[in-house]
């Protein structure tokens, strides 16, 4: 059943009302699989780490490749929504642990949000809680949501050159009051050297790069 699931996130098999993809039509979805798996008793951890992790990780490593396109991994992480409708109420009762939480948003601005998107749904689909900010994030937004969540990891997206000096000095200002934060930092003019220069810990030219270099900090 698991594998079967992860078949469907990685397809991007909504539902058994999906038509996509076409070699699934009329077969049961993520959302119905996942809702079968948790009545037999399967543990919803186990749902998240033997099959949303590893289908999502592949979609990762495909877009990565550029075996697949955005349009594929929406997909993909439409079918992970549905599947994690059914287990967000056992990680909001506590019951089940995420492995931290990322707080991520595009920085004053800026209202693109399709790449910051694209991190945001990895992430999840890698077993974090993603406190998402949305487009033009000030950097005292950052700042009181850090505040509010310690410990947690900060992703900052700037897709133009006049905003990525905000990024700069959003980098600046975490970096000063929370020493320890660690802060990624993307987009598409954004790059290693950047993010050295400004003081930022990690760079990324795909949402897969996030996801793997967060598995050095998982708080379980």
């Amino acid at each position: 059943m698991l594998s079967k699931l992860a078949q469907c996130v990685e397809s991007g098999k909504i539902n058994k009302a999906c038509p996509y993809p076409p070699n699934m039509k009329d077969q049961d979805g993520a959302d119905e699989l996942t809702k079968k798996a948790l009545e037999s008793g399967i543990k919803p951890d186990e749902i998240l780490e033997n099959a949303l992790i590893p289908a999502m990780a592949n979609v990762g490593d495909k877009f990565s490749r550029k075996e697949i396109y955005v349009p594929q991994m929406l997909m993909s992480a439409k079918a992970m929504n549905s599947a994690m409708k059914h287990l967000n109420p056992f990680f909001l009762s506590g019951e089940t642990k995420r492995k931290g939480e990322f707080i991520i948003g595009t920085v004053a601005g800026d209202l693109h949000d399709i790449g910051k998107n694209l991190v945001s749904i990895m992430i999840e689909g890698g077993g974090w809680e993603v406190i998402d900010l949305g487009v033009d994030v000030g950097t005292e937004k950052f700042l009181k949501t850090i505040d509010e969540n310690p410990g947690a990891i900060v992703g900052l997206s700037a897709l133009l050159t006049t905003t990525m000096e905000n990024m700069k000095k959003t980098v600046t200002a975490l970096k000063e009051k929370h020493p320890g934060s660690k802060i990624l930092i993307g987009g598409a003019l954004v790059t290693q050297e950047y993010c050295d220069k400004i003081g930022a810990d990690f760079y990324s030219p795909d949402p897969q790069g996030a996801v793997n270099y967060l598995k050095n900090f998982v708080s379980r």
